[in-house]
């Protein structure tokens, strides 16, 4: 389905939204801005192994949540306005210096860099806001929509900057709150008192580019983990130890790529068309791909502490590091299988259970074999997926209604 026509005042008075019949594709800007994510992740997956406790853990997905939403929202922007237009070049340009900064703050921002980290996060989306205001102020309903998402990062905006100012938990618990109310607002379409929510008409979405997007960010993704094999491999061990771990790391995350891609990843812009009401995967799809690329994340460092100690003991932390990344790949995966074929293949929950089978069972191994039983778990669902599809016609996307 086509984004509905923008009215013509808005047109008229030079608001820069999307031209129906213009191009769809991302532009050069959008793939430029997209190269501060690849430092994101990477230093996200590094630094979530260099203190394997549950509550690092939680400062990681506080961190990858608010880096996510960044460019989640940012990729909305894109997709409702013109980003050949000069206005939004600038916004682009000026929210990807807002996250280059707030990249560099990742490794301690639950320590002495909070304010740097949670006062760009704020000054990225309320920024976005007052720009957006005047430069739409020609087309009121547009200028709406931009005041309740400005209203609710507003709101947000306190108890991430009163997180900057406590430690420990009590950050934490700040920034998650803070993280809620962000998601929160997107999911129920910013309603504000006297304003309503965003109107059903403004939440259609350009199929080609949305899913183009989404797709590329998923690569990115997958960059990290090929980042940390090329980077972390050494002559530490024996040789026949590095290149075994470098060999499942690599496999893995081919089979990362193959999993999202089989059909689901092909036919996402095909799944939007179809759909009755494109705005419900507008209201799903930031959320199954953050526990995509959490999974893959999650994996990536996996790989370092494989490839750091492929020999040895595996502590619990390590196992679920291992484990749980492709698990949380495939709770991604199930989810964006449900978007697009209103059904789970049972290849899916067969994985996860074949992973929770195996957890008590490398504590016993080292970390390579660890990872090797993981890889070995994604090839039985890759192998599965394949059987499923040889043979017959390709299977049409069927979106839920």
């Amino acid at each position: 389905m086509q984004p509905l026509m923008p009215e013509p005042p808005a047109r008229q008075a030079g608001v820069p939204l999307r031209d129906p019949e213009g191009p769809r594709r991302v532009t050069l800007l959008e793939l430029f801005f997209d190269l501060v994510y690849v430092v994101a992740l990477a230093l996200i997956s590094r630094g979530l192994v260099s203190d394997l406790t549950w509550q690092h853990a939680g400062q990681s997905l506080i961190i990858l949540m608010a880096v996510w939403w960044t460019w989640a929202i940012t990729t909305l922007v894109t997709d409702m306005y013109d980003p050949q237009r000069t206005e939004i070049k600038l916004l682009i340009t000026a929210v990807m210096f807002g996250a280059l900064l707030m990249t560099t703050a990742i490794p301690h921002a639950f320590t002495d860099r909070g304010m740097v980290f949670a006062g760009t996060y704020v000054a990225i989306h309320l920024g976005r806001g007052l720009f957006l205001m005047p430069t739409v102020r020609g087309h009121r309903p547009t200028q709406r929509r931009a005041a309740r998402i400005f209203i609710w990062f507003a709101v947000s905006a306190i108890p991430w900057i009163i997180g900057t100012t406590v430690s420990g938990h009590a950050r934490e618990a700040f920034w998650a709150l803070a993280l809620a109310i962000d998601y929160g607002g997107f999911r129920l379409a910013y309603p504000v008192p006297g304003l309503g929510m965003v109107p059903e008409r403004q939440r259609n979405v350009t199929a080609e580019h949305l899913s183009e997007r989404f797709q590329q960010f998923f690569i990115i993704a997958l960059g990290d983990a090929i980042l940390v094999i090329g980077t972390m491999f050494s002559l530490q061990h024996s040789e026949a130890d590095n290149i075994g771990a470098f060999a499942i790391a690599f496999v893995t995350t081919l089979l990362l790529w193959r999993i999202y891609v089989h059909r689901s990843g092909e036919l996402l812009p095909h799944a939007i068309q179809a759909a009755k009401a494109p705005s419900r995967f507008l209201l799903t799809a930031p959320y199954t791909h953050l526990t995509l690329v959490a999974g893959v994340v999650t994996t990536a460092a996996g790989f370092e502490l494989v490839l750091h100690e492929p020999l040895g003991h595996t502590p619990p932390s390590w196992a679920a590091v291992i484990l749980g990344g492709p698990a949380l790949f495939l709770v991604g995966r199930s989810a964006f299988e449900y978007e697009v074929f209103s059904r789970v293949s049972l290849s899916r929950p067969g994985g996860l259970l074949a992973l929770l089978t195996l957890a008590p069972a490398v504590f016993f191994l080292p970390p390579l074999f660890a990872a090797a039983s993981a890889m070995v778990v994604l090839a039985g669902v890759a192998v599965a997926d394949t059987l499923r599809s040889r043979g017959k016609p390709p299977e049409r996307p069927s979106p839920p209604h």
